[in-house]
């Protein structure tokens, strides 16, 4: 800054950063050797996990080290993927730092943790106030480290009172691991292998031996094939596509009955961010259409989903499809990187479903590269979750913007 009060070096961003992150974190009074302890282990995870995406980033990378706080989330994101498995990551003991020296700087001011030991400490942070555990994952395009802090609680009392009134004594034999895999299975919806290895940790053999037993044992329901296998709680009404598209109440309006009650509802800009306030088709039209049919801008609703979804362009109120138009033109218009595409698809998808034909027709894009190149990607990292679980490639599958996400770049303030 021209006032002198920043001076542009890392060392000088990590601590601007560290006082911010901790700011209104609380800290319970404790005593050692008869001095007052401010630090706590989430100040040492939160200082880990700053220091690894430091020392750890690609500075030639072409995204940048990115920190986010939020009130139920801290989020951190650095260029450049692991330079080990991430099992052997998760497990700590060995490293292969990118910067050494930086490292090194860090470790000299007491700032960071021998090589190996940096992310147990924050998983370690986490597990110490019972939150849900980090979610670290790696993208390939362009090539950057994710790492995810939840405030979350883990095995949250309302979800176990209701697993324990609903499995009885076979969720009370459980161990610890058991009855995480249940409560996460009941939390998210669905979970894979991949997500479970990263809440219950140990190894993966081990997870696998635990799901099969789960399933054997009738607490767990699995969907799919190899690394596809879905895991959810038996009984779970897992729609399909043809429940949604083919069931009695799709295709009861005409493009006429969409078009008038758009007339009768002015669409604004605000239909785009507020998903608890989509409005209903009115109940005077003379055909008698369900609320679980259209809504005003067009699009499909269904008690088998928590988010209306858009599966026809066609059939979209003008001036609804005109500002999602807009929002794509940036995609459809120029030569963007998949960062790029990826931010458009999240803001497209933010608070109600889109089919792949639809996403496809909005950004003239090919229906398999859209999912192969981007929505593939973003679901295994968790930033997009689809409509039906158990039918992951189906031609008819739509995307919805997980609630919880990275601030892009493009949309940092």
């Amino acid at each position: 800054m021209p006032d002198g009060t920043w001076t542009g070096n890392l060392f000088e961003f990590y601590r601007r950063v560290y006082r911010k992150l901790v700011a209104d974190l609380k800290v319970p009074f404790a005593l050692k050797d008869g001095q007052r302890q401010d630090d706590t282990p989430v100040h040492e995870a939160l200082r880990e996990a700053l220091v690894n995406a430091l020392v750890h980033a690609d500075y030639t990378g072409r995204v940048s080290v990115l920190v986010v706080k939020r009130p139920d989330m801290f989020g951190f994101r650095n260029p450049g993927g692991l330079r080990l498995p991430l099992e052997q990551v998760l497990r700590g003991g060995e490293s292969d730092c990118r910067n050494r020296i930086l490292h090194q700087m860090f470790l000299l001011i007491g700032a960071g943790e021998r090589g190996g030991s940096g992310m147990p400490r924050i998983y370690g942070g986490w597990r110490s106030q019972h939150w849900r555990p980090p979610s670290l994952v790696e993208k390939d395009e362009p090539e950057q480290t994710l790492l995810m802090l939840q405030m979350a609680d883990l095995l949250p009392e309302e979800v176990v009172a209701a697993l324990r009134a609903r499995f009885g004594s076979r969720f009370e034999a459980l161990d610890h691991t058991g009855r995480l895999v249940l409560a996460t299975a009941a939390l998210e919806r669905v979970v894979g292998h991949a997500r479970l290895l990263q809440i219950c940790g140990g190894h993966s053999h081990d997870l696998t031996m635990l799901l099969a037993r789960l399933v054997r044992q009738g607490l767990l329901v699995s969907d799919g094939r190899s690394r596809g296998t879905v895991y959810f709680l038996p009984g779970e009404s897992l729609p399909t596509p043809e429940q949604v598209f083919v069931g009695p109440m799709h295709g009861l309006l005409t493009d006429q009955n969409v078009a008038s009650s758009s007339e009768r509802s002015p669409v604004s800009s605000e239909h785009l961010d507020a998903s608890s306030e989509h409005s209903a088709v009115s109940s005077e039209l003379s055909d008698g259409s369900s609320l679980r049919d259209r809504d005003a801008l067009g699009r499909l609703r269904t008690p088998l989903l928590d988010a209306p979804v858009i599966d026809e362009l066609a059939r979209l109120d003008a001036a609804f499809r005109q500002e999602l138009e807009r929002m794509a033109a940036p995609v459809t218009q120029g030569r963007p990187g998949a960062e790029h595409v990826q931010t458009v698809l999240l803001s497209l998808c933010r608070d109600q479903f889109m089919s792949l034909a639809a996403l496809a027709q909005l950004l003239s894009r090919n229906p398999d590269r859209l999912r192969q190149h981007y929505l593939r990607d973003m679901v295994q990292r968790g930033s997009m979750v689809l409509a039906f679980p158990t039918k992951r490639t189906h031609e008819k599958q739509a995307y919805r913007a997980a609630p919880v996400q990275y601030v892009p770049e493009s949309e940092k303030p």
